[in-house]
């Protein structure tokens, strides 16, 4: 079954099989996972999360589903990358698809172009499961989906408010429900917003945003990459959106590297994508094999599951980008 962002948030109550979300709005992918997981914190089912760094990682995931839980009677597993099981792998999800009474194997993976969703492993989930499109192509989407955002904060847009607010973070998602918040927290007596409000709170934010740290991370300038780095600390933006920028760069040079027709097809914007194709030439294969485990530590030391430091983490995830070690 093949399902859209909201239809899926009405339908993970009772999720069972397995599920795959794809797309490249981390908004609605971190939506969707909150409310799986209150789902499962409510029910007492235990969660489990895998990261696939290869092949051999799937092998783990479906003994995990298989085996019998120690802490509760169901177990939700998430399942994070971009790596697709190989055939012994896609025997044993069609193997725990058929035999699956009760645990739930959610599969989150970056954005996936025509010819992967054509691929054995996704037309299975779909076949036999639930395929969800992290996506909302149109204007009106965007806004309804920021509209539940801003009803959680008790705020109300006025319509040109929601124009220029999408045109300003050029439809990002997340960036957009963080200038949400950051404008309630702005305005904390003003319910009804208008664009007096948002560009007296942004605009004078603005001389560095996100947009600015992507730009200098693929140019490897290490010095202004930092620069805009502390400047967005200091200026309250989200640690996990930093990540998440931080994120997508990586995961999108790793896709590019393997597939280097690709990338339009990937989602690069097509001004932008010499910057990705002339960053590639700053690094050596087996580089991009510890970027997914430094992404999980820095997740892990945002969310305190961990002792590190999550300012430090990031930095050395900059330096990494700019072609810089600063740790070793």
């Amino acid at each position: 079954m093949k399902i859209d962002y909201i239809q899926a948030l009405k339908r993970t109550q009772n999720a069972s099989g397995a599920w795959l979300m794809h797309g490249q709005e981390p908004l609605l992918e971190q939506n969707l996972l909150d409310q799986f997981r209150k789902e499962w914190s409510s029910k007492d089912i235990e969660r489990q999360r895998y990261d696939i760094q290869s092949v051999s990682d799937w092998k783990n995931v479906f003994n995990a589903l298989n085996s019998l839980s120690l802490f509760s009677q169901q177990l939700a597993i998430e399942a994070h990358g971009n790596i697709k099981p190989d055939a012994s792998g896609l025997k044993m999800l069609k193997a725990f698809l058929q035999h699956n009474e009760q645990n739930l194997l959610v599969i989150v993976m970056p954005k996936q172009d025509g010819q992967s969703l054509k691929s054995s492993f996704i037309q299975t989930v779909e076949a036999n499961g639930t395929l969800v499109t992290l996506n909302a192509p149109y204007p009106k989407d965007r806004q309804q989906i920021l509209e539940v955002e801003a009803k959680k904060l008790s705020i109300q847009l006025e319509n040109d408010a929601w124009t220029w607010l999408l045109e300003h973070h050029e439809h990002n998602l997340l960036a957009a429900k963080n200038s949400l918040i950051r404008v309630n927290d702005t305005f904390p007596d003003i319910k009804h917003i208008g664009i007096k409000e948002l560009q007296s709170c942004l605009q004078d934010q603005s001389r560095y945003s996100t947009y600015d740290l992507s730009d200098s991370l693929l140019t490897g300038n290490f010095e202004q990459s930092i620069k805009i780095y502390q400047y967005l600390i200091a200026t309250g933006e989200p640690m996990t959106f930093i990540l998440w920028v931080i994120s997508k760069e990586m995961r999108l040079l790793m896709q590019l590297f393997e597939q280097p027709q690709n990338g339009l097809q990937l989602g690069i914007w097509k001004t932008k994508l010499h910057l990705y194709q002339n960053a590639l030439r700053r690094f050596q294969p087996q580089q991009f094999l510890t970027w997914p485990h430094l992404l999980l530590e820095i997740d892990l030391a945002i969310k305190g599951n961990s002792q590190q430091k999550p300012e430090l983490l990031i930095l050395q995830a900059i330096g990494q980008l700019c072609g810089k070690v600063l740790f070793k």
